[in-house]
């Protein structure tokens, strides 16, 4: 029996996810089925009426660590081979540390840190030559904010962590890329919690998710470890690289 050629996308309910599942096929056309992953049954079966290519759902919640097994006995049980496991599961809230509930400062690291992981983990020895991982970090990776103190060490984790494993895999040509926009304009920033949609700043510089994912898609075909969108968040990128952090956390206290 011939190996299905499939996508794995965590967070396609909704937001960067599902634009992921929408335009991946016009990216991959040798993709036979893309699995999505997600608490929202009635989401996923509304995604699926308008994907051209089959769509499995797989009701996850990746805070449930029971909920693995699910995944874990699909993948041993069907012949597949993964071309693209995309993890665009998290979610962030804005706010001062010890202000914040403790569900919401254990799930950031939950969902963002070790959910990615567990599912790259699992996916990682069904990925063949030419696989593409993509992970959705954030510009929040690179240096610390006030205000999004856990969320932005979240990101950074998994912006390390998709750079090391390019490194690892590359020998079996399975690349990497880390996806690291600036605010994108989906239903992380139209949340009662996060009133950073009001920052007048993040207003100016946010962008459409489509864009974002195109983008993305077309640096992950070109082996590149990393996925900056706008001229702007490129900007910012190398002027946290050029001035230090200490520097940038007192310069940003007035605005943050």
């Amino acid at each position: 029996m011939k190996r299905k050629n499939i996508a794995i996308v965590t967070g396609a309910s909704s937001g960067m996810g599902k634009e992921f599942v929408l335009q991946l096929p016009d990216y991959c056309t040798k993709i036979d089925e893309i699995w999505v992953i997600a608490r929202r049954e009635d989401r996923l079966n509304a995604l699926a009426k308008k994907s051209h290519v089959k769509l499995v759902p797989i009701i996850m919640d990746l805070q449930n660590n029971k909920d693995y097994d699910k995944l874990k006995e699909k993948l041993k049980s069907e012949k597949i081979n993964i071309r693209f496991l995309i993890n665009s599961a998290g979610f962030g809230v804005h706010g001062y540390f010890e202000e914040q509930k403790e569900n919401e400062v254990f799930g950031m690291v939950d969902l963002n840190c070790s959910a990615l992981t567990k599912i790259t983990h699992l996916c990682l020895p069904y990925m063949g030559t030419n696989a593409r991982i993509i992970n959705m970090a954030s510009s929040a990776a690179f240096f610390p904010q006030k205000r999004f103190a856990v969320y932005a060490a979240s990101k950074s984790y998994v912006l390390s962590f998709s750079r090391a494993l390019n490194v690892e895999t590359k020998d079996r040509k399975v690349y990497v890329t880390a996806v690291c926009p600036g605010p994108v304009d989906t239903e992380f920033f139209k949340k009662d919690n996060c009133d950073i949609n009001k920052t007048f700043y993040k207003r100016i510089v946010m962008a459409k998710p489509e864009k974002v994912v195109s983008l993305a898609l077309r640096d992950s075909a070109q082996k590149k470890e990393l996925s900056i969108y706008g001229s702007m968040m490129n900007a910012f990128y190398m002027t946290t690289k050029l001035i230090p952090h200490r520097i940038l956390l007192f310069i940003t206290k007035f605005f943050l």
